[in-house]
């Protein structure tokens, strides 16, 4: 299925997703560097990004680990076990937040649990309506 914006195909999205919730458990190696987020990082884009209602812009680039055409893990040869994955990362990650075990986000740095779900949120329906779910 063609993505209404971006290269992804909707298996990469989704494998995409799971990754994105794999970095922050530390289940894959994040080897790029980022610059450390700035005091707008932390505060007016993550308070956008998060609130805003508006939608997240297209085209943006994410962390090399996390995109599928450079470092992310590709899709398997069944898409029924790429999505029980996202569904168990999805699992993972709202008990993880719900303790408080995660690291800071790599760009908006550290979240608490209701700006960690937001996110969550917000990222997953980003790449649905990239397929138009």
């Amino acid at each position: 299925m063609p993505g209404r914006w971006g290269r992804m195909t909707a298996r990469q999205m989704v494998c995409h997703l799971t990754d994105a919730f794999r970095n922050l458990f530390g289940d894959r190696t994040v080897r790029s560097t980022m610059p450390a987020p700035t005091l707008v990082d932390r505060t007016l884009l993550k308070w956008t990004a998060l609130y805003a209602p508006l939608p997240w812009p297209h085209g943006m680039k994410t962390r090399p680990e996390a995109d599928q055409l450079i470092g992310g893990t590709p899709p398997s040869p069944h898409f029924a076990a790429d999505i029980a994955l996202l569904e168990t990362a999805t699992e993972r990650f709202l008990v993880a937040v719900g303790k408080g075990r995660l690291s800071k986000h790599y760009l908006f740095g550290s979240l608490n649990e209701a700006e960690w779900c937001r996110w969550a949120y917000r990222h997953i329906d980003h790449h649905l309506r990239q397929f138009g779910l």
